[in-house]
């Protein structure tokens, strides 16, 4: 049976519950509702169950824009670009402390046994609840670190509840390790396409367990280093069960310039046997598309450190290559590893779709833009006229190539990776899109070692590279802010964030077809009314370039030459503070026991 339906169904029940005349609450409260009337049969326990349902779906590919990393960027209001750029207070930071999702939770998990069911069926559900409520403290501590941990409904009556302290992180941690783990061994392993199965709650507890784990090995300030290891343990032994007994495997149907890219791009994600769990939408009855916010030319837009991240072609290092930095466009997409083919728009990349934001089908001139990066995202941009094949397609939540990657880079962290465990995680990965294999001493990269001074194991090689392969794989899917915060890495987000670099002002190519396609013109000069047409008969766009703060087109970090630049000052990243939210000051005023953390006012 197909989840769109129930999650119909769902939604609806909760709508006629908020929406009922105050005759009808006066005879039949809401409580009564839920108690009484309502969880009594299975099918009522699985709407309950999907209105719980908090799963991300097409945000996912800008994601790491709103969160601000370095893969992405956006000229939107993002908290931590905010918190960066000025001076942040409990008073300013006020999102995030909500708990009606936990409320919804305990109540569904004090009533489900109400129904007459197995006791088999009964574990299911108590799994669902568990694993929901798991998802819930996981995001939690990650925000807050100590947050008040409650198994319970509060009710204005239970003021001991209600006005308790923050619990510390390793208490709400292992009471939500039991919930996962609880989830991991009594949700069925079965369930309709879109429902949490038992495989789900396995994905998401390897990966919690890989973030906490890692987590407390980079940040000194929890002190709890010591504890880590278990965690990347149990985060291995997941994993692995899910590659031994789950029934997945990369999608590869032998073309590496497609297999990978029609991950993002699929109508029916319910057959391919690398998704462990899938938005899946189906046109005129559950819409999806991502819209062109994805593509670039709105508010977020990819940038050129993640181009330098990729692999060449033969498996060297991009960063090898003289003078990479300087690097115009066309040269940089020059014999790299597939996916980046798949992921950005590239030199020669055909447009099918026109919209607002983009100059129209056809072979895709990259636009420029104030504070932009001139690079545009493909990776879940749905290229195609056809409304309706935008609105079926299925977003990829969970993919065995994350629990691959989970795998490598908890056994790396241990101390304990071999060749053999490279085999049969990240070279599954590099096989697909025909790259060179991983091996279990590679030449250090400078450039990634001095971005990671903190790594101190003995595979340190082998972890810079996972990590490389996780940012290139797992690119746009929503991953990368919370890589950046559980590796002590956000001091990177004080880089300046650049785009496309150009060595001079005048005509350039950016098709890759020797052709002139667009003018850079310094802030003296004028665009001519009638622009040039370059050998194709196509007229060239042009672009007044200068510094910040000149009535420019676009800005460039020299007068001549330079990077595309998006902001003037980044900001300060202050360590260990922003790692960390603080606990809004009208909360802390209505309960004084919620006490502030690491410097936070």
């Amino acid at each position: 049976m197909n989840i769109f339906s129930k999650w119909g169904a769902a939604i609806l029940l909760a709508v006629s519950i908020s929406a009922c005349n105050d005759d009808f609450l006066d005879k039949l409260p809401e409580t009564s509702i839920g108690r009484e009337n309502f969880f009594n049969t299975e099918e009522d326990l699985n709407l309950a169950i999907y209105n719980l349902y908090d799963f991300p779906s097409t945000g996912i590919y800008t994601n790491e824009a709103y969160t601000l990393t370095d893969n992405a960027y956006s000229t939107g209001n993002v908290e931590l670009k905010t918190m960066m750029t000025t001076t942040p207070s409990s008073s300013t930071i006020t999102g995030g402390w909500d708990w009606g999702q936990l409320r919804n939770i305990n109540f569904f998990l004090e009533n489900f046994r109400n129904a007459q069911l197995t006791e088999e069926r009964l574990a299911h559900f108590e799994g669902l609840g568990r694993f929901f409520r798991a998802r819930f403290y996981a995001n939690k501590v990650k925000r807050y670190s100590d947050v008040p941990w409650v198994d319970e409904v509060i009710t204005t009556d239970n003021e001991a509840v209600l006005f308790a302290g923050r619990d510390p992180r390793e208490t709400v941690v292992a009471n939500l390790l039991a919930d996962y783990e609880f989830a991991a061994n009594n949700i069925s392993v079965s369930s309709p396409q879109g429902a949490v199965n038992r495989w789900v709650a396995k994905a998401d507890y390897a990966r919690f367990l890989l973030y906490e784990g890692t987590y407390r090995l980079y940040h000194p300030e929890l002190n709890l280093e010591g504890t880590a290891g278990d965690l990347l343990q149990k985060a291995v032994a997941v994993a692995r069960d899910i590659m031994d007994n789950g029934p997945f495997s990369v999608y590869a149907t032998g073309n590496p310039m497609e297999d990978y890219g029609a991950l993002f791009k699929s109508q029916n994600l319910g057959g391919n046997p690398e998704i462990i769990f899938a938005r899946h939408y189906e046109a005129n009855l559950l819409n999806g598309d991502s819209g062109e916010g994805v593509f670039g030319n709105y508010e977020s837009y990819p940038l050129k450190d993640l181009v330098q991240t990729y692999l060449m072609a033969d498996g060297s290092y991009y960063s090898g290559q003289p003078n990479y930095q300087q690097n115009e466009f066309v040269q940089e997409f020059e014999d790299r590893d597939a996916r980046l083919y798949q992921t950005y728009a590239y030199p020669g990349w055909v447009l099918v779709r026109s919209g607002t934001y983009a100059q129209g089908a056809g072979l895709y001139v990259q636009q420029l833009a104030k504070n932009f990066s001139g690079y545009h995202q493909i990776k879940g941009f749905y290229n195609t006229t056809n409304q309706d094949e935008r609105n079926n397609m299925d977003v990829p939540l969970y993919r065995l190539a994350e629990i691959l990657l989970i795998y490598a880079e908890a056994r790396a962290e241990l101390g304990e990776l071999t060749q053999g465990d490279l085999d049969m995680s990240v070279n599954l990965l590099r096989d697909r899109v025909n790259m060179p294999h991983l091996t279990l001493n590679p030449a250090i990269d400078p450039v990634k070692a001095a971005k990671f001074p903190n790594v101190t194991s003995a595979q340190r090689a082998a972890i810079y590279e996972i990590r490389r392969e996780r940012r290139v794989e797992l690119a746009f899917e929503g991953h990368r802010h919370d890589d950046l915060m559980r590796w002590g890495a956000g001091e990177f987000l004080e880089q300046e964030p650049q785009g496309i670099y150009f060595s001079r002002l005048g005509e350039h190519d950016l098709t890759g077809d020797g052709v002139p396609d667009i003018v850079l013109l310094p802030s003296s000069q004028s665009i001519p009314a009638e622009r040039a047409k370059n050998s194709l008969g196509v007229t060239m766009a042009y672009y007044r370039v200068g510094t910040f703060g000149q009535d420019v087109s676009v800005f460039l970090g020299g007068a001549t030459s330079g990077n595309l630049q998006i902001i003037e000052n980044s900001g300060t990243f202050v360590t260990p503070k922003y790692y960390y939210r603080p606990v809004p000051q009208q909360q802390v005023s209505l309960n004084p026991e919620l006490k502030q953390l690491f410097d936070w006012e």
